[in-house]
């Protein structure tokens, strides 16, 4: 009885307390109400068709269906309206021919369209959120230069897309400290940061009653000179340095694949191979390929009858003398691209002399095939390359995935689909780079090529991605407090030929080491079998002249020459796509590389 008693007295205490408390209402703020949504009934017109299937034996419906598109229904249609037995049926039955067959005596199904009407619906769709876009003012830059000659200020413009509503107030924290604008624009005073800048995080308010996508932005602000100098007597004119990464800036260009990685490039800009020059003409050059020129003497396209060896020294590669007979013609084509390749730049953001240095590395711009077809196009594209496209590249697999399938199906993304049908758009991916033409003039299919260069482009943005996510993978930090810029395009180069595994095995042990994340380090660390990437990236990069290296699984194929004298594939290809050629050492220029473990080769 006595824990009975105790109990009871632990009860009565706790009423009296109860008892003398006040009861205090729930707040409102302790439930702050939900957002509205955004969202709207339209009515949608459209017209029904209505079908029927039937049998030819005896005409008998077996499956009345609607459907909202001119044509016979598709299969997929026919299955969820009518059962996958009916749908089956329909696929496995032939046309009859009623002037041989009376209509009776042949075997399946037939499809009639008995009628339409026009029809409608409500439809609920999503509205626009408000956005807040930032601009960089009062500037003032240097005529050819983006530093700017005073300390500018940011400007963050908020826009509301419906009608009848506005932009309350902005909102936001930056260098630490909270901020509030009321209304639809913000102006922020800057000041330097470090080499790593400082994040800004804003988003703006709505009268609807909801708010914007909260936005982040990397604000790096740079005094350049002396001027700076405390201890005065600086000669150097004011400077600052302003770079932002974030996908609400549009009024200054951003580097290609900066904001990925979070990674500003050196205040100086980009070294050389990482730029775009400001025309067409700036990419030229005059480089003596082997290869390429082997390539044009084979197809007859030069008189080689004045050199002793008729202008080839080995298979697929030419002499000395076969290179300056072809030099004309060799010039021509080495820069018959540039124009896609510069607007393919232009387009993606991808640097055009990279972009140019890839094609000179792996095809020597001469977009060919051996017998052995594994790559194909100027940057030798395999199927896992195309892999990596689709999966990293999702804007552009929501492009290309509706020229191969259904658009209902691409909406599912790439991952999500069946691998026959991952399948299918990496080898109708490799096709459409193909530039192998046996009826065109020079076995080339020109307009074939210049499409591949935009596809090309897409491929180094969908390893750097891939390259980002590798770093943060092993390290929870964002790739631009890691490593330097060009050196996370060096490693991109290196997953873009070498593979996934190469990259991710040799940067893990470069920090289980303890080690900085730099080139020198991390090309230390490569497995036997992916330090070829070291030259591949070495080449391209301009830190060694680009040496001819054999591909090793050719063995030495010869080109496929058909008349007129073609590089071509033969035909049907196993694959779509064309190989890399090989070629002896001969001075200074290169041939391809091969791809190792099938990852894309730029």
């Amino acid at each position: 009885m006595k824990p009975l008693r105790w109990l009871n007295a632990v009860i009565g205490v706790f009423l009296l307390v109860l008892a003398g408390a006040p009861i205090l209402p729930a707040r409102a703020e302790d439930f702050p109400p939900d957002e509205p949504e955004r969202k709207a009934l339209i009515t949608v017109e459209f017209t029904r068709y209505f079908w029927w299937l039937a049998e030819w034996e005896g005409n008998e419906v077996v499956c009345r269906l609607a459907v909202e598109h001119e044509g016979i229904p598709t299969y997929n249609e026919i299955e969820g309206l009518c059962g996958k037995k009916v749908a089956q049926r329909w696929l496995e039955s032939k046309p009859c021919n009623l002037a041989e067959t009376p209509a009776g005596l042949c075997p399946g199904l037939y499809a009639l369209e008995i009628g339409s009407e026009p029809a409608s619906r409500e439809v609920e769709v999503t509205l626009p959120l408000p956005s807040v876009w930032i601009h960089l003012e009062d500037c003032a830059p240097l005529p050819g230069d983006r530093a700017c000659t005073r300390m500018p200020v940011l400007r963050l413009e908020g826009r509301e897309p419906l009608p009848n509503e506005t932009i309350l107030s902005i909102q936001g924290i930056f260098n630490g400290e909270a901020f509030t604008c009321a209304g639809a624009e913000c102006r922020l005073p800057l000041q330097p940061t470090g080499q790593d800048g400082t994040v800004m995080e804003f988003w703006a308010d709505s009268s609807f009653g909801d708010s914007s996508e909260h936005y982040t932005a990397r604000v790096r602000v740079l005094p350049w000179g002396d001027f700076m100098d405390p201890d005065g007597g600086g000669r150097d004119a004011r400077l600052w340095y302003v770079d932002i990464l974030s996908t609400q800036y549009t009024d200054g260009e951003i580097a290609a694949c900066a904001f990925t990685w979070q990674s500003f490039p050196d205040v100086n800009g980009p070294p050389q191979w990482l730029t775009t020059p400001p025309s067409i003409e700036d990419l030229r050059t005059d480089t003596g390929f082997y290869y390429l020129a082997g390539a044009l003497i084979q197809n007859g396209l030069v008189d080689t009858s004045a050199c002793l060896d008729g202008g080839l020294t080995a298979v697929n590669v030419a002499s000395a003398c076969g290179v300056e007979a072809a030099r004309p013609l060799l010039t021509e084509w080495q820069n018959r691209f540039d124009g896609e390749i510069w607007q393919a730049a232009q387009d993606t953001g991808v640097p055009a002399r990279l972009l140019k240095n890839v094609f000179a590395r792996e095809s020597q711009l001469w977009p060919g095939v051996f017998h052995t077809t594994r790559e194909a196009g100027l940057g030798q594209l395999t199927e896992k390359g195309a892999d990596t496209i689709l999966l990293w590249n999702p804007e552009f697999f929501r492009q290309f995935c509706p020229l191969v399938l259904h658009q209902s199906t691409c909406d599912l993304g790439f991952g999500n689909l069946k691998a026959a049908e991952q399948a299918l758009l990496r080898g109708a991916l490799v096709r459409k780079v193909n530039a192998s033409c046996p009826d065109c003039p020079t076995g080339i299919d020109i307009s074939e090529a210049q499409y591949s260069v935009r596809v090309f482009a897409e491929g180094l943005l969908a390893n750097c991605e891939q390259t980002g996510r590798i770093l943060r993978n092993l390290t929870g930090m964002e790739p631009g407090r890691l490593s330097r810029y060009d050196d996370l395009w060096r490693f991109t180069l290196v997953n873009y030929n070498a593979g996934a595994g190469c990259l991710s095995t040799a940067a893990r042990r470069v920090l289980n080491n303890g080690e900085a994340l730099t080139w020198e380090n991390l090309a230390a660390q490569l497995d036997p079998a992916c330090q070829g990437a070291i030259g591949y990236v070495e080449d391209i990069s301009g830190e060694r002249r680009i040496l001819p290296t054999p591909t090793p699984w050719l063995g030495g194929a010869p080109i496929q020459v058909t008349p007129p004298r073609v590089l071509a594939t033969p035909t049907p290809a196993p694959l779509f796509p064309t190989v890399t050629p090989t070629a002896q050492p001969t001075p200074s220029n290169g041939t391809p590389t091969p791809t190792l473990e099938g990852y894309l080769s730029p």
